[in-house]
């Protein structure tokens, strides 16, 4: 075993945890051959088969479960060396490994871009993700802060809430709604709606939105791109329920509008997560505060999406449960304050 690297550990590790050679490619961009080889080295040093093949289906060997479980300790002893080396470089200079839920993409490598501006040499380590591959980040220590809608449940974490999340119904601009005022969940459960696909944080956040109605949604498709979504709805396909910060270009250029709906927009929050004990790098507590600082500003600025007095939050007590300070936040009233009032609010952290 003198001879393996921690690159075969790691790309073993990967395949062990999916038992899937390719969903390992996927995620460390390899590919499958390249991860193959990886692997078969890797038995070349050990002497031993680490999988065996049972029908269409791979499992770990005796061996591979061994190996398993040393080469998640070596890695975790390389994650820790890292993160020390990290905490004596400071700000200027530190790595901040950031993940983020999917729909953050489309504002936050701004806020990234913002920081590393003011914290020069900065090196800035972004991921997008869906919400399992988010949560399981989060639980390897494969990521230093996250950035999600609905912070894990059984999970020790921190959970800071720093920025209104609004949530939308989108129609195609020609959309006999489009022109319609405060219109009533019972005109708006006939139309079809294109939704995510369940698990994600859309169809959660949009199965608490209609609360009771959700049921009675006459739902016509579920995919997973929010990208195909959009254009869905642009051909007229339907409406959708999506988070207001992914809309912002197709609302400048007039090709989706957001309906005028009862209860809407929907008022969650944009959260930064990391475990409890996790050891931050001074670049990833600097740029947490940052964030909880001026979030709420600087994505209005950027989604040209502002939470307007009046709109409703049903975000109020929630993670109270998970131990974050989320019941606390003016941001999760039932009523949002005024941009002044929020500005003294953030200033008061």
């Amino acid at each position: 075993m003198k001879n393996a690297t921690l690159r075969q550990l790691k790309v073993f590790e990967s395949v062990a945890r999916h038992l899937s050679f390719t969903r390992a490619a996927e995620e460390l961009h390899l590919t499958q051959p390249a991860v193959s080889t990886q692997v078969k080295d890797l038995e070349g040093h050990a002497g031993l088969a680490l999988f065996e093949q049972l029908g269409r289906k791979i499992h770990l060997t005796r061996a591979g479960v061994e190996m398993l479980h040393h080469s998640r300790a070596i890695i975790q002893q390389f994650r820790e060396a890292e993160e020390a080396m990290q905490q004596l470089k400071g700000i200027s200079g530190g790595k901040l490994n950031v993940a983020v839920i999917s729909a953050g993409d489309y504002f936050f490598p701004r806020l990234l871009a913002e920081f590393a501006r003011r914290h020069s040499g900065v090196i800035l380590n972004l991921t997008v993700h869906n919400r399992a591959e988010l949560l399981h980040r989060l639980a390897d220590n494969l990521t230093d802060l996250a950035i999600m809608v609905r912070p894990p449940e059984g999970m020790d974490t921190v959970n800071e809430p720093f920025a209104p999340h609004p949530y939308v119904i989108v129609a195609a601009t020609g959309h006999p709604l489009a022109a319609k005022k405060r219109i009533p969940m019972a005109v708006l459960a006939r139309e079809p709606f294109l939704a995510r696909e369940k698990g994600s944080d859309t169809w959660a956040s949009m199965a608490r939105g209609f609360e009771g109605w959700f049921a009675k949604l006459n739902i016509a498709m579920e995919l997973q791109s929010t990208e195909t979504i959009k254009q869905a709805v642009i051909a007229g396909m339907g409406v959708a329920f999506l988070s207001a910060h992914t809309v912002t270009l197709e609302r400048q250029v007039g090709s989706l509008v957001v309906l005028d709906v009862q209860g809407f927009p929907l008022m969650l929050n944009w959260y930064v997560v990391h475990r409890r004990h996790k050891r931050l790098p001074p670049v990833a507590s600097a740029f947490k505060k940052f964030l909880v600082d001026e979030g709420t500003t600087l994505i209005e600025e950027i989604t040209h999406f502002s939470t307007q007095p009046g709109t409703r939050s049903r975000a109020a007590g929630e993670g109270s449960a998970r131990g974050d300070r989320s019941s606390k936040r003016p941001a999760e009233r039932a009523e949002h304050k005024d941009p002044k009032s929020r500005a003294a609010s953030r200033g008061s952290r």
